[in-house]
């Protein structure tokens, strides 16, 4: 179980990893993941916790950074009405559980969850959230920790 970290539309790669922090490592960058739009947020969120947003989540640049933070603090996956295609593709590649939610309603901020990825839900409360399905392909590389561990997983399978 978690909780519900609740934002808006067009959270961006700049929000999620400062620019100003990138020398530091994904520790740095991590202690200031979203201070922009809310200052304490590195400081009080804990591992499980879900990120629930509007649309368009992640815009912005490239930086793989952006979901590599969410993941270092511990975030059990992020739902949103939709991500851009970059952060999207990032988060499952290290791992993130990135879902699509069609119509998020009844979620406060700091509601008790639980993301069920496999299931294609988040429990909240005594309801629950219907999420898009993530593809099969996708959802083994999430299983596997991610494209690195799956690739290595799967070369390993090979050499059998």
């Amino acid at each position: 179980m978690g909780r519900v970290f609740m934002f808006g539309d067009n959270v961006d790669t700049d929000q999620l990893a400062p620019g100003q922090y990138m020398r530091g490592g994904i520790e740095a960058i991590a202690a200031h993941c979203l201070e922009m739009v809310r200052p304490d947020f590195a400081k009080v969120v804990r591992p499980g916790d879900v990120i629930v947003a509007g649309r368009n989540f992640g815009a912005g640049s490239s930086r793989e950074q952006a979901a590599e933070a969410l993941k270092h603090l511990g975030i059990a996956g992020v739902v949103a009405r939709s991500f851009a295609g970059i952060f999207y593709r990032n988060a499952i590649n290290l791992g993130l559980p990135a879902l699509v939610a069609p119509e998020i309603g009844g979620i406060a901020d700091g509601d008790a969850c639980a993301l069920d990825v496999e299931a294609a839900g988040l429990k909240v409360g005594n309801g629950e959230i219907a999420l898009e399905p993530v593809p099969d392909n996708l959802r083994r590389l999430l299983e596997d920790g991610g494209l690195v561990p799956h690739l290595k997983k799967r070369f390993a399978e090979v050499r059998r």
